[in-house]
């Protein structure tokens, strides 16, 4: 049986962050994880791989995705829409150890955002019998983004910066905090109905909110 990852999330050095080869220098010893369908016996023949890197500074998480993608396509044009219904997007879930609340941000290629907190089970259980996330909703987003689109290499790149008060509900220090995540993607293909979707963990059916399989990311000092 695939484990879901257990990530070691270093402190990063001061980089450029609307600078992608910077961006990458300031990742590239960091270790990541893959995205892929463990509730699949194999996977899709349209699967696409991606890879996900975590960090930290200062007092925000610093999250960067490569996403292998030959067709990025998205007809989001503005932000805190239902960018998984409008294209290809990279979700992030972060919920802190010993919290109900957690959280869920949403980047699309062309760097339009979506900010989701459930508060516990019973909220996100609502957002499904109600086909709703208006009581998720984060009207004032309160993180960046940054992407780059590299049509040339079949991928596209993120990354977020996400600040702690946006993920804890209490004054946390990165080094002592531990964190259930999952990272998580929708690809859609132009011209395509339906989105290859796949996962940093080790899910047991095609479902991003089951919380008890995500992974777990600690912070280095």
């Amino acid at each position: 049986m695939i484990a879901s990852p257990h990530l070691l999330c270093p402190r990063l050095p001061a980089f450029d962050a609307e600078d992608l080869d910077t961006v990458a220098r300031a990742f590239q010893r960091v270790p990541g994880c893959t995205l892929r369908q463990s509730w699949r016996v194999g996977n899709e023949p349209e699967f696409l791989p991606a890879t996900v890197w975590a960090g930290w500074r200062a007092s925000a998480i610093f999250v960067f995705g490569q996403l292998t993608d030959a067709t990025v396509v998205t007809f989001a044009s503005r932000s805190n829409e239902r960018l998984w219904e409008l294209g290809d997007v990279l979700e992030i879930f972060l919920r802190p150890d010993g919290q109900t609340a957690y959280s869920e941000f949403q980047i699309a290629p062309n760097n339009l955002q979506l900010q989701l907190r459930y508060a516990n089970a019973a909220a996100l259980a609502r957002a499904r019998k109600s086909n709703s996330i208006a009581e998720a909703l984060v009207h004032d987003i309160n993180f960046k983004s940054h992407t780059w689109t590299r049509p040339e290499l079949n991928c596209w790149y993120v990354l977020a910066e996400l600040p702690v008060a946006s993920v804890f509900d209490s004054p946390a220090l990165l080094p002592d905090a531990r964190l259930h995540f999952s990272f998580c993607r929708y690809d859609y293909t132009r011209g395509g109905t339906q989105p290859v979707i796949s996962s940093s963990s080790a899910l047991s059916a095609p479902d991003f909110h089951r919380q008890e399989e995500w992974g777990t990311m600690q912070f280095l000092p």
